[in-house]
């Protein structure tokens, strides 16, 4: 051990020396690291509990010279050879460490990409910001950075520095409010979280990277230096169509899954990985005949039980069901199988845990300082400031960063009434209005109008699907006209009035009638998704197939006719897992679907139901091109209250035949129903479900029958049908 100097011979004061010891300098790149001095070099480094430390040649390992340390500090100084290239030599107690200098490299970003994080512009910040291995000067190692703009002092932690957070301040780069850091030799999968000081001198918890690319596994909370190794994609092909197959003339059924509760894991982890379901779920979406899978949130979220709605981690997937490779695999695997897959995406809120972006530097950073605009009691949630451009353009980027980098399909944005309204969900009082004394959010429909905009001009053929549950206008309406610009609405509505009817006992339907005809009022207002989501399965609300009336065949007849009006109804369809199965319970995430129904013949016949609808769905372009188009539904009936019928005729412009539907909502068959068709010949049953294979009770009309010229319900010619008791029928001209 050299013997300790004076400060003074290591150019500085008791003053700086004791910042860098306690953490505290706000500007670590000003006192470590080289400095030109004369004809020498002088390097000073923080080592704290080091035995000695040494600079030597890069080239051969030569020793250029021993370090002093500055008093019992950790802090250690010594003149090299001016220019010299140099490693440090640290002999901890139990080990020799041979690294570069992390202070001995320049700036790291640009000031293009500085000024578009500045500006809320930078649509790539996941390559920006975070954590990323690289190579720099012929050196390999983990380039890190962070926004934190209010922030005292920002140090990078990890196992590779003891979680101590004085061993790597960060160099902060004022223009922008990012602080940076390049630490040569960390591999991927280090573990890392950023230690700052808040700007009224506060050591603030450890938190996770906003942009990790990866994650540790909950309950644990580091971020993880992401692998820098692409994924080979192999679905240009199916990006090069996929336009084709996302439009609101194309067949869009989409199976809602909880990535963790759909199986067991086959070697008995608590969850199974994204390798694991891209063998056994993706050729079971695919035999069902879906054409997309719609995942619950699985950007990083600290509590399981949220189901992902409180994300922390936008930028990469959760460390639950394995990396990010495993999910680029599993999205690749849907492509390759003709399957798009959409995610659930959360901007409308984040949760308050201490590790995430609650309080991020100190202040309300990404959040609303005033609890008015800014804290959600419901969920015990904080509100993006939307009005903020660095935190639009984070969410901006988050969207971008699943949309191109994972090749996801499109977005289902979670809670957008919550963002629109600013008196969401709050007394009088509680809330702040517009400036111009309005309950709307302008921040936040602009906000979803220029993602909107940025996705369809970046990503054409991605869609983004809005869930908004009042009757603001405009949802799917383009941006220039004056729209939020998404592609798709879930229809709550339709959803609620239809799931109400359905659990009538069906002597009380015929008071009841209009809830099933009410949804056609307002049908084309917007592009409509019609779905039967986890949020109809959970919190005492029952299965599906539990909230129909009666005992079990009844239910099960109840659900099959539902199913078939759904899939026959204008609008694209969304159906959450299990319900294809007739679940008796409702959804536990703690689980796994009760797949050993399939063992009776009525769960049996209702999977066949659901297979068979979308095969039927995806075949006739009269029940999915005529989606958005008012020409393309006509009611036959919709006002037999009495006997709880409803009919319609489902038609499209070109290529497709006209389909007559009918359903019979009460278990009494109806005997020569007469029903016009706006053609003659034989109409065919394409689909009854009430048919034996389904566990109906194979009540119909042999097949089909010869449409009469007997003009009724406005059309020329008329059927003459036998209604089978709850059961929807669909029939066709011809023979196919």
């Amino acid at each position: 051990m050299r013997p300790e100097i004076p400060a003074e011979s290591a150019g500085l004061d008791w003053s700086t020396v004791h910042a860098i010891v306690m953490g505290r300098h706000g500007d670590p790149f000003a006192v470590l690291g080289p400095f030109r001095d004369g004809e020498q070099t002088l390097v000073r480094t923080f080592q704290p509990g080091a035995r000695a430390v040494e600079a030597v040649s890069r080239s051969d390992g030569t020793l250029l010279a021993e370090l002093d340390p500055v008093g019992p500090s950790g802090l250690f100084a010594g003149r090299i050879p001016a220019d010299a290239s140099y490693l440090l030599r640290i002999h901890w107690p139990d080990a020799v460490q041979e690294t570069e200098d992390p202070y001995s490299f320049g700036f790291l970003l640009g000031e293009f990409d500085l000024h578009l994080i500045a500006e809320g512009r930078h649509l790539e910040l996941g390559e920006a910001l975070g954590a990323h291995v690289m190579t720099i000067d012929g050196v390999t190692g983990v380039r890190f950075a962070v926004w934190a703009p209010n922030a005292w002092r920002c140090s990078v932690v990890g196992d590779f520095n003891s979680w101590d957070g004085r061993r790597h301040p960060m160099r902060r780069r004022q223009e922008a409010g990012v602080w940076e850091i390049f630490v040569p030799r960390l591999p991927p999968g280090t573990r890392y979280k950023y230690e700052l000081i808040g700007p009224h001198g506060n050591l603030l918890p450890q938190k996770a990277d906003p942009v990790a690319r990866a994650s540790e596994a909950a309950p644990a909370t580091a971020s993880l230096v992401s692998d820098p190794e692409p994924f080979i994609w192999t679905d240009d092909e199916w990006l090069a169509h996929r336009a084709d197959r996302q439009t609101p003339e194309a067949p869009i059924a989409i199976y809602e899954v909880h990535a963790g509760s759909w199986m067991k894991s086959p070697e008995g982890r608590r969850w199974a990985t994204w390798h694991d379901l891209a063998e056994r779920l993706v050729p079971y979406v695919a035999q069902m005949g879906f054409t997309h899978v719609e995942f619950l949130p699985i950007a990083e979220h600290p509590f399981g039980g949220s189901w992902g709605y409180q994300p922390l981690g936008q930028f990469a997937p959760t460390g639950r069901y394995g990396g990010a490779e495993g999910f680029a695999h599993f999205v690749d695997r849907c492509h390759a199988a003709g399957i798009g897959v959409i995610v659930d995406w959360v901007p409308a809120h984040f949760p308050t845990d201490s590790h995430g972006l609650a309080q991020f530097d100190g202040t309300a950073l990404y959040e609303h300082a005033d609890p008015r605009e800014g804290f959600h009691k419901d969920w015990n949630t904080l509100i993006y400031n939307l009005g903020r451009r660095e935190v639009s353009g984070f969410l901006v980027a988050s969207a971008l960063e699943w949309l191109e980098r994972y090749h996801v399909d499109g977005l289902r944005v979670d809670a957008v009434a919550s963002m629109l309204y600013r008196n969401y969900s709050r007394a009088e009082g509680e809330w702040i209005p517009n400036v111009h004394g309005g309950v709307e959010n302008l921040e936040a429909i602009q906000f979803l109008r220029h993602l909107n905009g940025i996705i369809r001009h970046r990503v054409p053929g991605a869609i983004m699907i809005a869930e908004e549950s009042t009757a603001w206008p405009g949802v799917t309406a383009d941006p220039g006209e004056g729209g939020l610009g998404f592609h798709f609405k879930w229809n709550m509505g339709w959803m609620h009035d239809t799931l109400s009817y359905m659990q009538q006992d069906p002597i009380y339907r015929q008071y009841h009638h209009h809830q099933m005809t009410f949804g056609m009022v307002y049908a084309y207002s917007e592009k409509f998704v019609l779905p039967i989501s986890h949020d109809e399965v959970v919190h005492g609300k029952g299965s599906l197939l539990n909230k129909m009336p009666g005992d079990e065949w009844l239910k099960c007849a109840n659900l099959r006719a539902y199913l078939g009006f759904m899939w026959t109804h204008p609008g694209k369809k969304l159906l959450f897992m299990g319900q294809e199965i007739g679940q008796w319970r409702e959804w536990d995430h703690d689980a796994v679907v009760d797949w050993h129904l399939l063992d009776n013949p009525r769960h049996r016949g209702l999977q066949r139901l659901v297979r068979d609808l979308n095969r039927l769905y995806r075949a006739e372009p009269s029940l999915h091109e005529s989606d958005a188009d008012p020409a393309g539904f006509e009611w036959v009936v919709g006002d037999d209250s009495t006997n709880s019928v409803l009919a319609f005729i489902r038609r499209t412009g070109e290529g497709g035949r006209p389909l007559l539907v009918v359903s019979n909502m009460t278990p009494v068959p109806r005997h020569h129903y007469r029903l016009g068709v706006p053609e003659g010949g034989f109409w065919r049953e394409l689909l009854n479900s009430d048919a034996d294979v389904y566990g109906g009770a194979n009540i119909g009309n042999a097949g089909g029958r010869e449409a009469e010229a007997i003009a009724s319900h406005g059309q020329p010619c008329s059927l003459e049908l036998t209604l089978p008791p709850l059961a929807t029928m669909v029939l066709g001209p011809g023979a196919g």
